[in-house]
């Protein structure tokens, strides 16, 4: 008698035991509290929030960098200064165009060093080594000309290619033209002008950022000083009668990359090493200011 009760209220304790969840090899969904075994992985949040241990998603340009490629997805405006064929077409470079504050010529040829090197065949050099340079770092690059036109572009359209490339920084490369004795280098920042087609009030504070990076790397790469014949003698120049800066609505800026008309300069700008130090210096003060 007592072992006919007692089978009973075991069979009862058993089905009690298993209902709570005793066996840890069942692997059913059950609606249990899960386990707290050091091999399983955590349950997603509710809110469908990515695991507190899953990688942060890459933004901005985060996975170019990683890749070697800190330019990746950044367009980069490259605007070498005149053309050489602008000889050819005096009349066609000399008429006007609107600059939104005034009316300029629509491009001219430029300066030479006493021995003949132009400067439109200096900065179309200097251009194609940046380009160089700043494609390696993942940048896509476009030139408002490659000696590929007759003459210009005419300097509004200049700027109208850098507008619709959307482009995250120009540059305009180019070379003074001073008296004898003058030396050094200068970049050339957009004034706060506003008038006809002319608003820069967007792209002065970007601008000069672009420029004091610019004027750094320039300095270091190529050991050149900022010109002192110029603005206060800190390589930086603010204007607001150029319409390739007074019509830009995205950063740009100009550099002039030494004197041509100094014997001194001369010698720099006419050496192929120097100049690719030069295009260098370009490249790694658009890199510095990409990367902000």
């Amino acid at each position: 008698m007592v072992l006919a009760a007692l089978i009973p209220a075991c069979f009862a304790g058993w089905l009690l035991w298993s209902s709570l969840g005793g066996s840890k090899d069942d692997g059913a969904d059950g609606a249990g509290a899960p386990t707290t075994s050091s091999t399983s992985s955590p349950s997603p949040p509710s809110s469908g929030a990515p695991a507190a241990h899953s990688p942060p998603t890459p933004s901005g340009n985060a996975s170019g960098k990683r890749s070697g490629k800190p330019l990746e997805g950044k367009v980069v405006v490259i605007d070498p200064g005149h053309n050489p064929n602008n000889r050819d077409h005096s009349s066609r470079i000399a008429r006007l165009v609107d600059i939104g504050t005034d009316e300029k010529e629509c491009d001219t040829t430029g300066t030479a060093t006493n021995s003949g090197y132009a400067e439109a065949s200096f900065t179309l050099d200097v251009a194609r080594r940046a380009r160089t340079l700043l494609e390696a770092r993942g940048a896509t690059v476009r030139f408002t000309q490659d000696g590929d036109r007759p003459y210009g572009p005419c300097v509004d359209e200049r700027a109208e290619i850098g507008n619709k490339a959307h482009a995250d920084a120009v540059v305009s490369v180019h070379a003074d033209g001073a008296a004898a004795g003058e030396r050094g280098f200068h970049v050339i920042l957009p004034k706060s002008v506003r008038g006809g087609g002319a608003d820069t009030s967007a792209i002065t504070a970007p601008s000069r950022r672009l420029g004091e990076r610019l004027r750094s790397r320039f300095a270091k790469a190529t050991g050149s000083e900022p010109a002192q014949y110029i603005g206060d003698g800190s390589g930086l120049d603010v204007r607001g009668d150029l319409g390739g800066l007074n019509l830009s609505t995205v950063p740009k800026v100009f550099i002039e990359c030494g004197n041509m008309r100094d014997s001194q300069d001369a010698a720099e700008l006419t050496d192929s090493a120097w100049r690719e130090r030069a295009a260098d210096g370009v490249a790694q003060g658009i890199t510095d200011f990409l990367n902000e």
